[in-house]
């Protein structure tokens, strides 16, 4: 199978030390997140190269065992690309292989795009985080009236609107427009208050293009492009189907076709309807500046400011405790911020999301007091290498080393290692880690 690929080893890492205790309106319990200007802090150097080292072994074996039609991953620590690798195919029929520059199809992951141009146009005073959507949008509705006149951009964009998980992305993926959905959420009985509680949501979330469109008199679309896409070099970065297939190289999504077989079929359309929420296409080498960006590493587009806004903890999220073996054992709490999960994951505060449509999967995460991050894409809807970024965070922290997504043969199950910090790096397990479907990420 074609690959390529670029394996870079540094010396150190530099990252952030803790800062102040943060806790939101809606999670009373003290949550421990590092301020974006708090000072570096350095993973060991030789933990790191040991990590890296073994990070390669695996992806070597996930493509021995064509896992997955294609895959594209890195690394960034300190502002520093240390690891890149792809492999397989972007199509499986034709063998056009897998590269930095294929664009995916990100899912969830474009979620924290909208956060992001959201706090640059709140820096800008174009609205506010506390901005009323009753205020802005004339459509907007809840069955509760009143909660309905108290929900703002912030409990959107935090997914604590108060409605049932998910709502209406049964009927979104059954061709309802978004217009036609987003106008009947107040046929919808609430599960709280609004602001009190955690409700995952695409469709609600998606209200704050129609409120930068409000505010701006600009598509939400644009503003992204303009403010996030371009000043960050993301050159292959967009929005939606069209500009997905239009890319030069793109990863069709696949699905099995007989022992180590892939085959392509056509993008499905429904979640590209809700853009903020799952709309994005990237390649690796976009995503690359995404991370960098996101660990503070370009103020002059995403102020550290904003980005201590954008992690901190919003509302409390037990059931991602429960949702992986890796949670289970790793994950101690679970919150979600601004288009972002935040974990405590060994005792370090991990920034985290994932996500999934049918054919493409993806996942991000960084530990901003050591400005250490991984993202990787795959474009089949195989979960085993959903279970290799948390072997890399074992690895980095020196955590006792699980093999969570089930690459090694000679290992325990996965889940009964303990989270051992600074001890351990030999003992070895079998058992994958599992996945939801993508747009409940």
């Amino acid at each position: 199978m074609q690959f390529r690929k670029i394996f870079l080893l540094i010396a150190s890492a530099l990252g952030l030390t803790s800062g102040p205790l943060l806790a939101s309106p809606a999670a009373p319990a003290q949550v421990a997140m590092q301020s974006a200007n708090a000072a570096p802090q350095h993973l060991p150097p030789e933990q790191v190269k040991a990590a890296l080292a073994a990070y390669q072994q695996w992806l070597e074996r996930l493509e021995q065992r064509h896992a997955v039609a294609g895959l594209a991953t890195a690394v960034v620590i300190d502002d520093k690309v240390v690891y890149e690798h792809t492999f397989g195919y972007a199509n499986a029929t034709t063998q056009e292989p897998i590269t930095p520059e294929t664009v995916f199809r990100l899912a969830s992951l474009s979620k924290a795009f909208a956060t992001a141009l959201t706090g640059v146009l709140v820096n800008d005073g174009k609205l506010s985080w506390d901005t009323k959507l009753a205020d802005v949008l004339p459509f907007f509705k809840l069955k509760d009236a009143q909660a309905a006149e108290k929900a703002t951009v912030r409990d959107i964009l935090g997914q604590r609107l108060g409605l049932p998980r998910n709502t209406y992305d049964n009927m979104l993926e059954g061709d309802v427009s978004y217009e036609e959905l987003v106008r009947k959420l107040d046929e919808v009985d609430m599960t709280c208050a609004v602001g009190q509680c955690y409700g995952y949501q695409n469709v609600a979330f998606s209200m704050i293009g129609d409120v930068i469109y409000a505010m701006t008199g600009d598509f939400f679309y644009r503003q992204v492009d303009k403010r996030i896409f371009l000043p960050l070099g993301m050159k292959t970065a967009s929005y939606g189907r069209e500009a997905l297939e239009s890319s030069p190289s793109w990863a069709r999504p696949h699905h099995p076709a007989g022992p180590g077989g892939w085959r392509p079929f056509e993008p499905k359309e429904a979640y590209y309807r809700v853009a903020p929420a799952a709309g994005v296409n990237a390649s690796l080498r976009d995503m690359e500046q995404w991370l960098i960006a996101q660990m503070g590493g370009r103020p002059d587009v995403l102020p550290t400011a904003l980005l201590d806004v954008l992690h901190t903890p919003e509302v409390a999220t037990p059931v991602e405790l429960r949702a992986t073996p890796w949670r289970r054992e790793r994950v101690s709490d679970a919150h979600y911020a601004l288009g972002w999960r935040v974990f405590q994951y060994g005792g370090e505060t991990l920034v985290f999301h994932a996500g999934a449509v049918e054919g493409y999967r993806t996942m991000i995460g960084f530990f901003p007091k050591y400005h250490t991050g991984v993202v990787t894409m795959w474009n089949s809807a195989g979960a085993m290498p959903s279970g290799l970024m948390p072997m890399v965070f074992d690895s980095m922290l020196g955590l006792e080393h699980v093999d969570w997504a089930g690459v090694e043969s000679d290992a325990p199950p996965a889940g009964t290692a303990k989270a051992t910090s600074g001890k351990g790096k030999a003992r070895r397990g079998t058992k994958a880690a599992s996945g939801k479907r993508g747009h409940r990420n």
